[in-house]
């Protein structure tokens, strides 16, 4: 018999995620069990199972947030996400704080070329 499908991420991470993307109604979340947030195909802000958030800045912005915050660039299943920064856990319920790095994000990622839509067959 097969079970539905559970989130791995913990709820209060989901939360502290949606309350940070709801600071921005420009910003629309997506994924129904792995949130994330994209625009014009690219992805700018994800939640990973284990509920860590990577948050897609631009290079100079990004070497600034991982000095003042002590962190690296985000790895997901082995891979560095080269345009995405580590956000700490402890910074996660800093919604206030936080926010101003999503609008960075969301100011960059508009910056990015669209990339092409695919066609429905």
């Amino acid at each position: 018999m097969a079970t539905a499908k559970k989130n791995a991420i913990p709820s209060e991470k989901v939360e502290l995620y949606n309350r940070l993307i709801a600071t921005n109604p420009a910003i629309e979340r997506k994924g129904a069990t792995h949130p994330y947030t994209s625009l014009n195909g690219h992805m700018f802000t994800l939640l990973n199972p284990p509920g860590r958030l990577a948050i897609r800045l631009s290079e100079a912005e990004r070497e600034k947030f991982m000095k003042k915050y002590k962190t690296t660039l985000f790895e997901a299943y082995g891979a560095i996400m080269q345009e995405f920064v580590a956000v700490p856990d402890s910074l996660l319920p800093k919604t206030k704080e936080l926010a101003r790095y999503l609008d960075l994000s969301y100011e960059y990622v508009q910056t990015l070329k669209p990339k092409p839509m695919k066609k429905k067959a």
